[in-house]
């Protein structure tokens, strides 16, 4: 049977791991140790790329991208479903070759040490896929030892991440009685075993109710301050401006834009934003009454946007031109604002 598309529309590549707790984007075994000759120099990038490419026949996933995450750096790919932010992680997870262009990943070049890179690799795929036979203590010592740890340090390892993930009373428990949150946070932990020098993550919190999306995020917080490298997929503009110090907009295989997120919304944005919303069949019409008012105005099928850096005194003029939307709001501008001006749409369409 031919593997499944991917969310980028992209065919998965065939599994290759030899045992089911392995994540589908991540060869676990056999991993190959660094050797002294293979391992980065000090101060090397994380990753880089160079006119990165990748199709699938006529299809162009990626499309000539360019990018560098620095050691100890939160690097975030933003971008809808299909915007080719999964095919990019697995070609720099050593399990997709490349169709054009120059990647490094610690130093190191995916197409011929790719081994040596997923030994230093932890990768939390897009959706769970813990072993549901194995309590959640076994899935972080069975993984471990596919990376050739002892079973001495994998259990040793165990305890910590458990404590680390907040799951210390769930060790014996069997992943199907775990909640989504749980789950989650047992995945992370799983990829942290190895101690891996990347920690890579696709859709982190696509799923999670907000109160188990900000316990994850508290944790990821944390792995920064250790200094470990995060690089992440999110479609979700909130995620991004709390753990990215850096990200690129990506859309149809392409870089948009590139910057902290607070660069990236003075550049492309104002300070405010006004949302009006006078009913699906007035928003077209009261938008021509709003021209003039504000630095742009973008028109949504739900609601009319206006952007400016002084919220209230725009509502006020709006107010004065005989206009009464159904409901207001003032609020900050954000990345979705970004992306809705660099590609005319929204970034949940």
């Amino acid at each position: 049977m031919a593997p499944a598309p991917d969310a980028d529309g992209a065919p998965r590549p065939a599994p290759v791991a030899p045992a089911p707790v392995a994540p589908a984007s991540v060869e676990p075994a056999p991993v190959a140790p660094a050797s002294v000759a293979t391992r980065p120099r000090a101060g090397t990038p994380a990753v880089v790329a160079r006119g990165l490419t990748k199709r699938f026949g006529e299809t162009t996933a990626v499309d000539g991208i360019d990018l560098e995450v620095a050691p100890g750096e939160s690097f975030g790919l933003l971008g809808p479903n299909g915007a080719g932010k999964s095919t990019t992680m697995r070609m720099i997870g050593a399990v997709s070759s490349r169709s054009g262009g120059d990647l490094r990943v610690l130093g190191l070049d995916p197409d011929t040490h790719g081994p040596e890179i997923r030994s230093q690799l932890g990768v939390v795929p897009q959706e769970d896929n813990l072993d549901t036979e194995l309590r959640a203590r076994e899935n972080l010592v069975v993984y471990g030892r596919y990376f050739g740890l002892s079973r001495r340090v994998c259990a040793e390892r165990a305890a910590e991440l458990l404590a680390f993930a907040q799951l210390e009373d769930k060790a014996e428990a069997k992943v199907d009685s775990l909640s989504g949150g749980m789950k989650r946070r047992l995945t992370i932990a799983r990829a942290l075993i190895n101690e891996p020098r990347v920690l890579m993550l696709d859709e982190p919190t696509t799923g999670l109710d907000p109160q188990a999306r900000h316990v994850l995020w508290d944790r990821l917080f944390r792995l920064k301050e250790r200094g470990t490298t995060l690089v992440l997929t999110t479609h979700h503009m909130d995620e991004a401006e709390q753990l990215c110090d850096r990200l690129v907009v990506v859309d149809h295989g392409r870089i948009m834009a590139e910057g902290s997120p607070a660069e990236l919304i003075r550049r492309w944005s104002t300070r405010e934003v006004v949302e009006l919303r006078f009913g699906s069949d007035r928003n077209a019409e009261a938008a021509l009454r709003l021209d003039g008012l504000a630095d742009r105005v973008e028109v949504l099928p739900d609601r009319v946007l206006l952007y400016t850096d002084d919220g209230e005194a725009l509502l006020a003029r709006v107010a004065d031109r005989g206009l009464h939307p159904t409901t207001s709001l003032v609020r900050r501008s954000s990345l979705e604002d970004v992306f809705l001006r660099l590609t005319g749409r929204s970034l949940v369409e």
